[in-house]
């Protein structure tokens, strides 16, 4: 198991989100998928969120996206779900003569993995590796 660390933390938080399009109307398909998929890239890549997978069918969009817990999952997902919809609904007209708005409010979230999938001698790999990690900055300082 890779760990990613920031300042603060060493973590490993992986999401499966999935939500829909208001009245799960099928409108995912063609060029406004494939836009879709654009966007949502960008957008990770602009809060340094890393895509696993990603999986757009006409009516819902899978999304193994893995974050620092100090961004947040609901942040992250707010921002995709806005953005996306800002610039499709303003590059396909369809898609505001269709719907009131692109998404629905809700969306499904699970966390993936966990410490079941690793260890003790790997939790204290990395705890030590943490503190090490933690001692280094201090003498740097």
């Amino acid at each position: 198991m890779e760990y990613k660390s920031n300042n603060n933390i060493v973590y490993s938080c992986k999401y499966h989100v999935v939500w829909c399009p208001k009245y799960r109307r099928k409108v995912l398909v063609d060029k406004i998928s494939e836009r879709l998929e654009e966007l949502i890239k960008e957008k990770c890549s602009e809060i340094r969120a890393d895509i696993i997978e990603m999986e757009i069918q006409p009516d819902h969009v899978h999304l193994l996206i893995e974050i620092d817990p100090q961004y947040g999952i609901h942040k992250a997902i707010k921002l995709i779900k806005g953005y996306s919809s800002y610039i499709l609904r303003k590059e396909f007209k369809e898609l505001t003569t269709k719907l009131p708005t692109l998404w629905t409010n809700s969306y499904f979230v699970a966390t993936v993995g966990g410490s079941q999938n690793f260890g003790d001698a790997e939790i204290k790999s990395v705890i030590k590796q943490y503190i090490e990690n933690q001692k280094r900055s201090q003498r740097e300082e």
